[in-house]
């Protein structure tokens, strides 16, 4: 959902708002609400809530009071409360559904010091908020390479200033403790403000910097995505997926969250499953589990030693047989079940909207027009051939004896054509005696 000045110009290519995020309506940002109690008006009587929620740079947010009961709406940039100065900010919700917000990320509505909403922003502090984030990417660079000089295991991510620019809030990432009292100092005397370190997980760097999943669309923790639970191995085990690191883990280089999606669904068809460790014992002997279909609910076992032989039954089956391996009881094979199972592998394709036939180009059909030139080209070399007496150059040809298509074809005798049109006889060469033969 995108706001109308992002719509695609003339030239097919996106126009853009050109606002870096900080549009109006608010629908370009991570993290986006949408208020569908905007057009609701209160009951009569009832106070409007009187918190705000304030979205500042890659998705952080915040919420704070309107004790000057200001009138604010989706899209002002206001200025609110700092530990020292003050921020600025878009507001992006407000109204009955920021109680629902605060409540569902346990913030409490009376803390100890409430953070409060200055005025709305002036355009002497957005012109020193917009230089701010102007100097934000080169520091980034020159705050990494510091940190490269001093030989620290970190890494630096991402840069925001606060909105008066007095402050610089450095986010990095790291394995270990990492000792940066005099990468600060270097810091101070470079940039000359003050510096404040903030250590995020690899998660929530990805989160803030956003990019594009296996899946090809945006990351999850970087649209809607809040919390961050925890992912083992043991969730792509129970979806049957292969365990290698590099299809299972995100940009930020942990398991996808993705896994945690669809665990539940798998859990609960994975209940009436017997433990795939469990052997079925038969008479024709024992029997160990080589597959199992989740959703479809089957099992495929083979028998020990014929491993190339699997047999397909129902969790049902299998269930059935192990209860009566518990009473010291076989059945006789696993054929007798899986024969119930036999699928008919034959597809038929219906023409349903009128199309051609599948297999329209399996046979071609025979071009029966260069057959028929075939056979007039043969039956027009043996007529040349029997006619040799009117042919010109049948007397000076050395070559007409001996011919091999004017004694030995066989078309020329049973051929009815060449009997009704040619004679045998007068087209019999003669023979022709050589100078050196007469002398």
């Amino acid at each position: 959902m995108a706001c109308n000045s992002c719509s695609t110009g003339k030239d097919g290519q996106p126009k853009g708002c050109k606002n870096n995020g900080t549009c109006g309506t608010d629908s370009c940002n991570k993290l986006t609400v949408f208020d569908w109690l905007a057009n609701m008006s209160l009951p009569n009587g009832e106070k409007p809530f009187g918190w705000v929620e304030v979205r500042y740079k890659n998705g952080r947010k915040e919420y704070y009071h309107n004790t000057e009961n200001l009138t604010l709406s989706i899209g002002d940039v206001v200025a609110t409360q700092a530990q020292s100065g003050h921020d600025i900010g878009m507001v992006t919700l407000a109204g009955e559904l920021v109680r629902v917000q605060m409540k569902r990320k346990n913030i409490s509505v009376t803390p100890e010091e409430i953070l409060k909403v200055y005025r709305k922003a002036s355009q002497k502090d957005i012109d020193i908020w917009k230089d701010a984030r102007e100097k934000e990417e080169p520091m980034k660079v020159r705050a990494r390479q510091f940190a490269i000089d001093l030989k620290l295991q970190m890494k630096i991510s991402d840069i925001e200033f606060q909105g008066d620019a007095s402050k610089a809030t450095f986010y990095y990432t790291a394995e270990e403790r990492v000792d940066f009292r005099e990468l600060i100092k270097v810091f101070a005397r470079e940039f000359k403000t003050r510096i404040e370190m903030k250590q995020v997980g690899f998660r929530q760097e990805a989160a803030r910097l956003g990019g594009i999943g296996s899946c090809g669309r945006e990351l999850c923790c970087s649209t809607w995505l809040t919390d961050f639970r925890s992912v083992s191995t043991s969730a792509a085990r129970y979806q049957q997926l292969s365990l290698n690191p590099l299809k299972l883990a995100g940009q930020c280089g942990k398991l996808k969250c993705c896994l945690n999606y669809e665990l539940d669904s798998y859990l609960d068809a994975l209940k009436s499953f017997p433990k795939t460790e469990v052997k079925l014992q038969t008479d024709k002997g024992t029997a160990v589990c080589q597959k199992t279909d989740i959703f479809k609910g089957h099992m495929w076992y083979a028998y020990e030693g014929e491993w190339a032989n699997w047999h397909k039954i129902t969790t049902t089956q299998a269930n059935e047989i192990i209860a009566l391996n518990r009473k010291n009881e076989k059945v006789a094979s696993l054929e007798e079940y899986a024969s119930d199972l036999i699928e008919d592998t034959k597809t038929e394709f219906e023409n349903v909207v009128g199309q051609d036939s599948l297999t329209r180009f399996d046979s071609p059909k025979p071009n029966k027009k260069r057959k028929n030139n075939r056979n007039r080209n043969k039956n027009g070399n043996n007529k040349a051939n029997t006619n040799t007496k009117n042919t010109p150059n049948a007397k000076g040809n050395p070559n007409a004896k001996s011919n091999p298509n004017a004694k030995s074809n066989p078309n020329t005798k049973n051929n009815p054509n060449t009997k009704s049109k040619t004679n045998t006889k007068g087209n019999k060469p003669k023979p022709q005696k050589s100078k050196d033969a007469a002398k």
